[in-house]
């Protein structure tokens, strides 16, 4: 699905769903029990939020003080932010993926899903990761293009008028591109 498609799928195919549901929900058990449970989800999502966010906080800096990149509790982080973000949107649709990204075995779940498809997406060429400095040969290089200290620029990269052993800019990037040797 292009960038088109998810913005519409985000931005109006949800609202509208959610809308519908709220609706149908109302009309089952009635206004104010409906108008409750959005505020206490909203107001449970907070509290969650806040409580897995601070525990990703005291993961994160023992990572650090352990001398170990937070990778997960990055992903943790981001993955927390969402899914309060989430619960303090009104709708069923979006309290139930929020709770999802919150509470950690379904926040797994879902981050696994989210790697594979990343994964997927790098093996087919539809996402390429551009690696710089010390990253290259730490499982970030599957692009085919690494940086500085990472082996050079791929061949795809370089302009074909070009001298040999000239550098160039990289006006996308704004930095200076230097050739493999």
């Amino acid at each position: 699905m292009n960038i088109i498609g998810r913005l519409a799928l985000l931005f109006v195919v949800v609202p509208i769903a959610e809308l519908m549901l709220l609706i149908e929900l109302g009309q089952y058990i009635g206004l104010l029990p409906t108008l409750g449970l959005v505020m206490l989800t909203g107001v449970t999502g907070a509290w969650l939020a806040r409580a897995e966010g601070l525990r990703v906080l005291v993961q994160f800096q023992k990572e650090l003080a352990s001398g170990q990149l937070p990778g997960q509790a990055l992903l943790d982080g981001i993955s927390v932010l969402i899914g309060g973000a989430l619960l303090l949107t009104p709708g069923v649709i979006t309290d139930f993926v929020g709770f999802s990204l919150l509470l950690p075995f379904t926040r797994r779940w879902i981050q696994r899903q989210m790697r594979a498809s990343l994964e997927r997406q790098m093996d087919t060429g539809q996402v390429r990761v551009v690696t710089m400095g010390g990253f290259s040969g730490a499982g970030f290089d599957r692009g085919g293009v690494s940086g500085f200290g990472g082996g050079g620029v791929s061949k795809a990269g370089l302009d074909p008028n070009q001298e040999p052993g000239e550098s160039r800019m990289d006006p996308s990037k704004g930095i200076v591109v230097e050739p493999e040797d």
